[in-house]
C-alpha cells in the first residue's frame, strides 16, 4: 500500500472516529452539562495522545515549551471555543451542528487578511461570500425562515455553533504563532490540560453525579477524541495536505448515518443544499491556498542566497487556514536541516526547493 492510500484510510478513521465521539456526546448532552462534557473530552483525549507520543519516543521530551502563555491564550480561545460546540450539540440535530461549523475555515481567511494582514485575492474572497451564503441557508433553518423571528433551543444551539467557529478560526491564529518553536506533542497536550482545568469553571453552575452509562459514553467519548487526533496526524504524515485536508467534510456522511441510526434525524433539504455550498466552498479555499502556497514556496526557493529546509507551516505549503484540529496535525516536529555546507572554493552550491521538496516534508515529517 502506497503512503498516499495509508494517509487517506487514516484521515478517514479519524473521521469515523470524531463522528464516534459527537455521537456519544450528543447520547448525555440531555443529562449531562456541557462543561462536565468539556472534561470528559479534554481529560481522558490526553491518554490517547500520550501513549502516541510515547510510541513515537518523543515523550515527555515534546513537551518542552518556549511559550507557556502562548499555550495559555490558545487554550483559552479554544476551550471555549469547544464549550460552545458541545452547547450547541445539545440543542441542535448532528448534522445541522456539523454543516454550521464548516464556515470555520471561511472565518479563517477573513482574519488571515483582518489581523495578520495576509493578501487574499478575488477568488478566495468569492469563495468565502458563496461560503457564508450557505451558511446563511442552514442558519435560515434554526430561525423563522429568512425572517427575523427565532425558534427557541434551535436558535441558541445555531448561535453557539457559529461561535465556536469564529472562535475556532481565532484559534487557528495562535496556533500559528505557536508552530514557530512548539511541538504538536506540546500544543496537544497542552490544550487538552488547561481544557482539563478551565472546565471547572463552570461547576457552581450545576455538575451533576453522572449515570453508570452516561459516565461510561463520556470516557469513552474523550477516548475516541484523543485517538481520532492521533489518527488524523499519522494521516498528514503519510500524504500531501493537498489530498487529506478535504477528506474532514467525509464526517458528514458518518454524522448523518448515525444521527438517523440512533436519533431518527433526517437532514431537511435545506440544511443539505447550505451544507452542500458551505462544503464547496471550503474545499475550494483549501485547494487554493495549497496552490498560492507552492507558488510562495518556489519564490522564496528562487530568492534566497543560502537555502535551507523549511518547515510546511514556514514555507506556506498551503496550510494556514485548515480547521484547527487538521491544522494541529500539520504542525508535527519537521525535521530542519542546516544551511547546505558550502564548498572550499569560492562559488557556494545551492539546494532546490520544489514542490516534490514541499510534498515529501508534508508526507514524511
Amino acid at each position: 500500500m502506497s503512503s498516499t492510500a495509508a494517509g487517506i484510510l487514516f484521515k478517514l478513521a479519524s473521521t469515523i472516529a470524531f463522528a464516534i465521539m459527537l455521537t456519544l456526546i450528543k447520547l448525555a448532552s440531555s443529562r449531562v452539562p456541557p462543561g462536565e462534557v468539556l472534561f470528559a473530552r479534554s481529560f481522558f483525549g490526553i491518554i490517547p495522545v500520550v501513549v502516541y507520543l510515547a510510541v513515537l519516543g518523543v515523550f515527555p521530551a515534546s513537551l518542552k515549551t518556549k511559550k507557556p502563555l502562548g499555550h495559555v491564550r490558545r487554550s483559552v480561545v479554544g476551550t471555549v471555543s469547544m464549550f460552545c460546540w458541545f452547547t450547541a450539540v445539545s440543542y441542535l440535530p448532528l448534522p445541522d451542528a456539523t454543516a454550521i461549523s464548516y464556515s470555520g475555515p471561511l472565518f479563517g481567511v477573513c482574519f488571515a487578511a483582518l489581523i495578520l494582514h495576509e493578501r487574499v485575492r478575488s477568488f478566495r474572497w468569492a469563495a468565502v461570500g458563496i461560503g457564508f451564503v450557505g451558511v446563511l441557508i442552514v442558519l435560515s433553518e434554526q430561525l423563522n425562515g429568512f425572517g427575523i423571528g427565532f425558534q427557541g433551543d434551535r436558535a441558541i444551539g445555531a448561535a453557539c455553533a457559529l461561535a465556536s467557529a469564529v472562535l475556532g478560526a481565532v484559534a487557528a491564529v495562535t496556533v500559528r504563532e505557536l508552530t514557530a518553536t512548539e511541538t504538536t506533542g506540546a500544543i496537544v497536550f497542552y490544550f487538552l490540560a488547561c481544557g482539563s482545568v478551565f472546565s471547572f469553571v463552570t461547576l457552581p453552575f450545576g455538575w451533576v453525579v453522572p449515570s453508570f452509562s452516561d459516565a461510561a459514553m463520556l470516557i469513552v467519548a474523550g477516548l475516541f477524541g484523543g485517538i481520532g487526533q492521533v489518527l488524523m496526524t499519522q494521516s498528514y504524515r503519510l500524504a500531501e495536505a493537498s489530498v487529506i485536508a478535504p477528506l474532514d467534510y467525509i464526517n458528514m456522511i458518518w454524522i448523518v448515518v448515525l444521527s438517523y441510526l440512533v436519533f431518527g434525524d433526517v437532514p431537511t433539504v435545506v440544511v443539505v443544499a447550505g451544507s452542500l455550498v458551505v462544503i464547496a466552498s471550503g474545499v475550494f479555499v483549501v485547494w487554493r491556498e495549497r496552490r498560492l502556497g507552492i507558488l510562495e514556496a518556489k519564490a522564496k526557493a528562487r530568492s534566497a542566497d543560502t537555502p535551507t529546509r523549511l518547515a510546511p507551516e514556514v514555507a506556506g505549503c498551503g496550510l494556514k487556514w485548515l480547521p484547527w484540529a487538521d491544522r494541529l496535525a500539520l504542525t508535527l516536529p519537521w525535521p530542519r536541516a542546516n544551511k547546505v555546507p558550502e564548498p572550499k572554493g569560492n562559488s557556494p552550491t545551492r539546494e532546490t526547493f520544489d514542490e516534490r521538496d514541499c510534498e515529501r516534508q508534508a508526507r514524511h515529517g
